[in-house]
Protein backbone atom coordinates (compact mmCIF):
# COMPACT_ATOMS: atom_id res chain seq x y z
CA UNK A 1 0.00 0.00 0.00
CA UNK A 2 1.27 3.30 -1.08
CA UNK A 3 1.51 6.34 1.43
CA UNK A 4 2.78 8.91 -0.88
CA UNK A 5 0.37 11.18 -2.48
CA UNK A 6 0.74 13.04 -6.28
CA UNK A 7 -3.03 13.84 -7.10
CA UNK A 8 -6.05 15.05 -5.23
CA UNK A 9 -9.38 14.63 -6.59
CA UNK A 10 -12.68 16.02 -5.36
CA UNK A 11 -15.86 14.17 -6.77
CA UNK A 12 -19.34 15.48 -6.90
CA UNK A 13 -22.03 13.05 -6.65
CA UNK A 14 -26.18 12.44 -6.00
CA UNK A 15 -27.42 9.53 -4.26
CA UNK A 16 -30.92 8.76 -4.39
CA UNK A 17 -33.30 5.53 -3.57
CA UNK A 18 -32.24 2.65 -3.08
CA UNK A 19 -28.98 3.97 -2.07
CA UNK A 20 -30.36 6.74 0.59
CA UNK A 21 -30.92 4.00 2.77
CA UNK A 22 -27.83 3.33 3.37
CA UNK A 23 -25.86 4.82 6.79
CA UNK A 24 -22.38 6.59 6.84
CA UNK A 25 -20.45 3.68 7.73
CA UNK A 26 -22.14 1.34 4.64
CA UNK A 27 -21.62 4.59 2.28
CA UNK A 28 -17.87 4.72 3.23
CA UNK A 29 -17.10 0.93 2.86
CA UNK A 30 -19.33 1.40 -0.71
CA UNK A 31 -16.55 3.84 -1.99
CA UNK A 32 -13.82 1.98 -1.04
CA UNK A 33 -15.26 -1.36 -2.98
CA UNK A 34 -16.07 0.64 -5.60
CA UNK A 35 -12.57 2.40 -5.97
CA UNK A 36 -10.86 -1.08 -5.48
CA UNK A 37 -12.91 -2.56 -8.55
CA UNK A 38 -11.90 0.57 -10.62
CA UNK A 39 -8.53 0.10 -9.73
CA UNK A 40 -8.53 3.64 -8.99
CA UNK A 41 -4.87 3.97 -7.19
CA UNK A 42 -5.44 5.65 -3.89
CA UNK A 43 -2.59 6.52 -1.28
CA UNK A 44 -3.58 5.32 2.13
CA UNK A 45 -2.53 6.79 5.56
CA UNK A 46 0.40 4.94 7.66
CA UNK A 47 0.38 3.21 10.93
CA UNK A 48 -0.80 -0.14 11.67
CA UNK A 49 -4.18 0.14 10.80
CA UNK A 50 -3.61 2.26 6.87
CA UNK A 51 -6.91 3.41 5.68
CA UNK A 52 -7.74 4.70 2.16
CA UNK A 53 -7.21 8.64 2.06
CA UNK A 54 -11.27 9.76 1.63
CA UNK A 55 -12.58 12.51 3.26
CA UNK A 56 -16.71 13.40 3.04
CA UNK A 57 -17.74 16.87 3.11
CA UNK A 58 -20.40 16.07 5.53
CA UNK A 59 -22.70 13.30 6.34
CA UNK A 60 -25.49 12.50 4.48
CA UNK A 61 -28.30 11.87 6.87
CA UNK A 62 -29.91 8.04 6.13
CA UNK A 63 -33.49 8.75 3.66
CA UNK A 64 -31.82 11.95 2.67
CA UNK A 65 -31.15 12.62 -1.63
CA UNK A 66 -28.75 14.78 -2.69
CA UNK A 67 -27.47 16.04 -5.95
CA UNK A 68 -24.51 18.11 -3.92
CA UNK A 69 -22.30 15.46 -2.12
CA UNK A 70 -18.32 15.74 -2.25
CA UNK A 71 -15.87 13.49 -1.28
CA UNK A 72 -12.02 13.95 -1.38
CA UNK A 73 -9.58 11.43 -2.20
CA UNK A 74 -5.45 11.54 -2.49
CA UNK A 75 -3.90 9.12 -5.17
CA UNK A 76 -0.61 7.84 -5.50
CA UNK A 77 -0.69 7.71 -9.25
CA UNK A 78 -1.58 10.86 -11.54
CA UNK A 79 -5.45 10.08 -13.22
CA UNK A 80 -6.89 11.75 -16.31
CA UNK A 81 -9.96 12.99 -15.11
CA UNK A 82 -12.15 11.62 -18.10
CA UNK A 83 -10.81 8.47 -17.63
CA UNK A 84 -11.96 8.31 -14.24
CA UNK A 85 -14.98 9.31 -14.51
CA UNK A 86 -16.34 6.71 -17.18
CA UNK A 87 -14.72 4.14 -15.13
CA UNK A 88 -15.83 5.13 -12.00
CA UNK A 89 -19.30 5.45 -13.18
CA UNK A 90 -19.61 1.71 -14.77
CA UNK A 91 -18.73 0.38 -11.10
CA UNK A 92 -21.20 2.94 -9.23
CA UNK A 93 -24.14 1.00 -7.86
CA UNK A 94 -27.91 1.53 -8.59
CA UNK A 95 -28.57 5.13 -6.55
CA UNK A 96 -24.73 6.52 -6.84
CA UNK A 97 -24.26 9.03 -9.56
CA UNK A 98 -21.16 10.49 -10.13
CA UNK A 99 -21.60 14.21 -11.46
CA UNK A 100 -18.31 15.37 -11.95
CA UNK A 101 -14.31 15.31 -11.10
CA UNK A 102 -11.79 18.33 -10.58
CA UNK A 103 -8.73 18.20 -8.88
CA UNK A 104 -8.01 20.51 -6.23
CA UNK A 105 -4.51 20.96 -4.68
CA UNK A 106 -3.10 18.44 -2.46
CA UNK A 107 -3.10 20.91 0.91
CA UNK A 108 -6.20 22.56 -0.27
CA UNK A 109 -8.51 23.58 3.00
CA UNK A 110 -11.37 20.49 3.38
CA UNK A 111 -14.59 21.37 2.86
CA UNK A 112 -15.11 18.84 6.11
CA UNK A 113 -13.27 21.53 8.08
CA UNK A 114 -14.70 24.63 6.91
CA UNK A 115 -18.52 23.51 6.45
CA UNK A 116 -21.36 26.35 6.83
CA UNK A 117 -24.27 25.66 5.52
CA UNK A 118 -26.90 23.61 3.59
CA UNK A 119 -29.42 23.93 1.15
CA UNK A 120 -32.42 21.45 1.24
CA UNK A 121 -35.42 21.53 -1.23
CA UNK A 122 -38.59 19.61 0.94
CA UNK A 123 -42.15 18.33 -0.30
CA UNK A 124 -45.04 18.35 1.62
CA UNK A 125 -47.78 15.92 1.20
CA UNK A 126 -50.36 17.75 3.41
CA UNK A 127 -53.99 18.90 3.65
CA UNK A 128 -52.95 21.93 4.48
CA UNK A 129 -53.42 24.84 2.61
CA UNK A 130 -50.41 27.67 0.81
CA UNK A 131 -51.79 29.85 3.28
CA UNK A 132 -51.83 27.91 5.82
CA UNK A 133 -47.69 26.74 5.08
CA UNK A 134 -46.70 30.75 4.73
CA UNK A 135 -48.38 31.42 8.41
CA UNK A 136 -46.31 28.68 9.81
CA UNK A 137 -43.19 29.59 7.97
CA UNK A 138 -43.40 33.31 9.28
CA UNK A 139 -44.05 32.21 12.50
CA UNK A 140 -41.06 30.30 12.75
CA UNK A 141 -38.96 33.02 11.29
CA UNK A 142 -40.31 35.65 13.35
CA UNK A 143 -39.90 33.91 16.54
CA UNK A 144 -36.55 34.96 18.55
CA UNK A 145 -35.67 31.21 19.87
CA UNK A 146 -37.58 27.56 18.74
CA UNK A 147 -36.72 25.28 21.28
CA UNK A 148 -37.02 21.61 20.75
CA UNK A 149 -36.04 18.75 22.02
CA UNK A 150 -33.16 15.90 20.13
CA UNK A 151 -31.84 12.58 21.21
CA UNK A 152 -28.77 13.13 22.20
CA UNK A 153 -26.08 9.84 23.92
CA UNK A 154 -29.46 8.54 24.25
CA UNK A 155 -31.55 10.86 26.34
CA UNK A 156 -33.95 13.87 25.26
CA UNK A 157 -32.03 17.15 25.04
CA UNK A 158 -33.52 20.59 24.70
CA UNK A 159 -31.31 22.92 22.09
CA UNK A 160 -32.39 26.23 20.39
CA UNK A 161 -33.45 25.76 16.69
CA UNK A 162 -34.06 28.88 15.72
CA UNK A 163 -30.22 29.92 15.36
CA UNK A 164 -29.57 27.03 12.65
CA UNK A 165 -32.36 28.11 10.32
CA UNK A 166 -31.21 30.76 8.24
CA UNK A 167 -33.91 30.64 5.32
CA UNK A 168 -37.49 28.88 4.75
CA UNK A 169 -38.95 30.02 1.17
CA UNK A 170 -42.19 28.45 0.17
CA UNK A 171 -41.62 27.60 -2.89
CA UNK A 172 -44.55 26.81 -6.35
CA UNK A 173 -46.99 24.04 -5.59
CA UNK A 174 -46.63 20.64 -7.99
CA UNK A 175 -47.53 17.68 -8.43
CA UNK A 176 -50.15 18.15 -5.30
CA UNK A 177 -47.58 19.08 -3.26
CA UNK A 178 -46.10 21.59 -1.38
CA UNK A 179 -42.07 22.86 -1.34
CA UNK A 180 -39.94 24.13 0.92
CA UNK A 181 -36.41 25.82 0.58
CA UNK A 182 -34.13 25.45 3.37
CA UNK A 183 -30.67 27.28 4.44
CA UNK A 184 -29.71 25.40 7.55
CA UNK A 185 -26.60 26.13 9.55
CA UNK A 186 -24.20 22.57 9.00
CA UNK A 187 -21.07 22.08 10.40
CA UNK A 188 -19.57 21.19 13.66
CA UNK A 189 -21.06 23.92 15.39
CA UNK A 190 -23.88 22.93 14.90
CA UNK A 191 -26.35 21.67 11.87
CA UNK A 192 -30.29 22.04 11.46
CA UNK A 193 -32.46 19.40 10.67
CA UNK A 194 -34.98 19.62 7.90
CA UNK A 195 -37.34 17.32 9.83
CA UNK A 196 -37.08 19.38 12.66
CA UNK A 197 -38.25 22.45 11.07
CA UNK A 198 -41.11 20.45 9.45
CA UNK A 199 -42.23 19.39 13.14
CA UNK A 200 -42.06 23.11 14.00
CA UNK A 201 -44.49 24.09 11.17
CA UNK A 202 -47.15 22.45 13.79
CA UNK A 203 -48.93 21.00 10.33
CA UNK A 204 -50.51 17.73 9.42
CA UNK A 205 -47.80 16.09 7.35
CA UNK A 206 -48.89 13.15 5.82
CA UNK A 207 -44.76 12.22 4.73
CA UNK A 208 -42.64 14.47 3.20
CA UNK A 209 -39.35 13.95 1.29
CA UNK A 210 -35.59 15.77 1.79
CA UNK A 211 -33.08 16.66 -1.08
CA UNK A 212 -29.97 18.43 -0.37
CA UNK A 213 -29.07 20.85 -3.25
CA UNK A 214 -26.22 22.52 -2.00
CA UNK A 215 -23.36 22.46 0.50
CA UNK A 216 -21.62 25.81 1.29
CA UNK A 217 -18.05 25.89 2.60
CA UNK A 218 -15.11 28.35 3.26
CA UNK A 219 -14.98 31.40 4.71
CA UNK A 220 -18.86 32.01 4.83
CA UNK A 221 -20.04 35.63 6.69
CA UNK A 222 -22.27 34.62 9.48
CA UNK A 223 -25.89 35.65 8.63
CA UNK A 224 -28.23 36.87 11.29
CA UNK A 225 -31.63 35.35 11.80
Amino acid sequence: MRSETVQRLRLTFGVRSPLCYASVLDMGRLWERLLRRARVPLAYTQGFNPHPRLQFADALPVGYDSVCELVDMWLSERQDFAEFAHTAREQAPAGLDILAVEEVTLNAVSPQSTMQQAEYRVSLDTPSSRDDLAAAVERILTQPSLIRRRMKKGELAEYDLRPLVYEIELLDERDGQQHLRLLLRCGSQGAGRPEEVVAALELPIRAFHVLRTGLIWGAVEEQQS
